[in-house]
């Protein structure tokens, strides 16, 4: 069942990239008590996340904070080394990643694809949501293969 607006999110371990090294996290200890805008890619380093989702959320995270975001973070079905080197390249201290490196995140908020394809397996698929204190306020869904719905900029509007 795909997570929907109301709900509140599953309690699922999640790796947070850190400078020290992966820290673990439950996603209901990370969620509780602040407001997040999540963003989920299919995979750090790919054509579309890196060239797009991830530098749209690095540039308008000011303009998000302002809007009462109080954390940015973004999923993907990738380890906490691999998460954490792609912020180090394209990221900034803004972004929080969380590694969800065997989609379990992913599969209990319903949000997978396969993209064994491309040699990929079974991956998070692109959307973005707003969290607030563990409940999903907002949830944008993309269409496969597409980047509209779960851009920062498309997310600035829904605040």
């Amino acid at each position: 069942m795909t997570i929907s607006k109301g709900d509140k999110l599953p309690d699922v371990a999640l790796v947070k990239a850190t400078a020290d090294g992966p820290d673990k996290v439950q996603s209901g200890d990370f969620f509780a008590g602040k407001k997040v805008a999540l963003f989920s890619v299919p995979g750090a380093f790919t054509p579309t996340c890196s060239a797009k989702h991830l530098p749209g959320y690095v540039e308008k995270a000011a303009e998000l904070k302002a809007k009462g975001v109080d954390e940015i973070a973004c999923t993907a079905v990738n380890d906490a080394f691999v998460m954490g080197a792609w912020n180090d390249a394209s990221g900034s201290s803004d972004i929080t990643m969380l590694a969800d490196g065997n989609g379990d995140f992913a599969q209990a908020v319903g949000l997978t694809m396969d993209g064994s394809g491309f040699g990929m397996g079974t991956r998070g698929q692109r959307y973005s949501m707003i969290v607030d204190n563990g409940v999903v306020t907002e949830l944008n869904v993309e269409e496969p293969g597409q980047f509209k719905v779960s851009s920062a900029e498309h997310m600035l509007g829904q605040l």
